[in-house]
């Protein structure tokens, strides 16, 4: 279990080696990027089940994503912009607050099928995201080996398609990545019906 891990809810979901660009300026938040930069280390990114990313502090779920920030920098307005990449998912066994209004969660790390290989039934689904990869010029989606992996195809997927985000929390909350890809597909199906 990893104890005090720094919480940010947010009205976004964050999934494994996904990227995410962020705005920071409430000082509790600031203090979070501080105290991960300084320390090189994570914080967790959740979806907000209640509340508001900004002021009170929001209720959300219990299953997120540690963040690992790789870039940051100043816009001249003073916000801070950090770019933080998704590392393994996590579930909150217990939260409290901090005396400065940031969320803090005792975590237990989840397993990860790592390194799956992508079944014939779901090529459709990563030429697909290869389609998208080149279309919007997503140069991070590089790697031809990495579209044969259930996993990596999966939550690419997930983070990229115009779903609500209580569909891709579940998909989030989904442990194997092939259950992940027969949601995905499904979802699709109901996008997009005469196909």
């Amino acid at each position: 279990m990893l104890k005090n891990l720094p919480l940010f809810p947010l009205n976004t979901v964050l999934f494994p080696e996904g990227l995410l660009p962020l705005r920071v300026f409430e000082s509790r938040y600031l203090d979070m990027v501080s105290e991960s930069l300084r320390s090189e280390s994570c914080f967790g990114i959740c979806l907000i089940r209640e509340g508001k990313e900004v002021g009170e502090p929001a209720e959300c779920h219990t299953i997120g994503t540690f963040a690992h920030i790789i870039d940051w920098g100043q816009d001249e307005d003073g916000v801070l912009r950090i770019t933080v990449k998704g590392g393994r998912r996590f579930q909150i066994i217990e939260k409290r607050l901090r005396p400065n209004g940031l969320l803090e969660g005792d975590v237990e790390v989840m397993d990860e099928n790592e390194d799956e290989e992508l079944p014939v039934e779901f090529h459709l689904l990563s030429d697909l995201l290869r389609q998208i990869a080149e279309k919007f010029d997503l140069s991070h989606l590089t790697g031809p080996e990495k579209y044969l992996d259930a996993g990596w195809v999966s939550c690419r997927l997930a983070e990229l398609l115009p779903l609500d985000l209580d569909e891709k929390q579940a998909l989030l909350e989904t442990d194997d990545p092939l259950q992940r890809l027969a949601q995905i597909q499904s979802l699709l199906q109901m996008l997009n019906p005469e196909q």
